[in-house]
């Protein structure tokens, strides 16, 4: 598989498991009709919870308006646009699977959810020790995740050593 099959691959693995996800939880486990912030306990520092995000990824930028909505889904578009330009050309497998999993993640999270809901529906909840992380979705671990990948890529290759003569 070339660089940018492993990116395209990337996203459509992680745009299908971020709706698969949320089709499960909204419809088959009845999310959709629970109150914003109820919760299902599932482990001792995980709880599944509905929540309606209007922001971005970890509930960044929340947009109150139909007007900052329509904004976040062009800046989404814009984004996904130019990040795809940029798989398309990738030459490298850790960027493309890094670009191609925030694409998919801003697809799912960004694009599909925004448009279909008007908000992005985010369930998982981590805590421990009196500290807990925001409640976010497959899409949300699929973006940090890409960026982990794009920072590796950025720092392990070839050309960011001087003297190391690429393969």
């Amino acid at each position: 598989m070339s660089p940018r099959d492993w990116g395209l691959a990337s996203a459509a693995v992680a745009l299908l498991l971020d709706q698969a996800s949320k089709l499960a939880l909204l419809y088959g486990f009845g999310f959709r009709d629970m109150v914003a912030g109820q919760s299902v306990p599932v482990l001792p520092f995980f709880n599944l919870v509905m929540v309606w995000n209007p922001g971005v990824s970890y509930g960044l930028f929340p947009a109150h308006s139909r007007m900052g909505s329509t904004f976040l889904v062009f800046l989404s578009l814009f984004a996904v646009i130019g990040l795809g330009w940029w798989l398309w050309n990738a030459q490298r497998r850790a960027l493309a699977i890094g670009l191609g999993l925030v694409i998919g993640g801003a697809i799912g999270n960004n694009l599909i959810d925004r448009l279909i809901y008007g908000k992005v529906a985010d369930f998982f909840h981590f805590y421990v020790f009196g500290y807990d992380w925001y409640v976010f979705n497959v899409a949300d671990a699929a973006i940090t995740f890409g960026v982990i990948a794009l920072l590796y890529d950025a720092l392990m290759r070839p050309e960011a050593h001087p003297g190391h003569e690429p393969g």
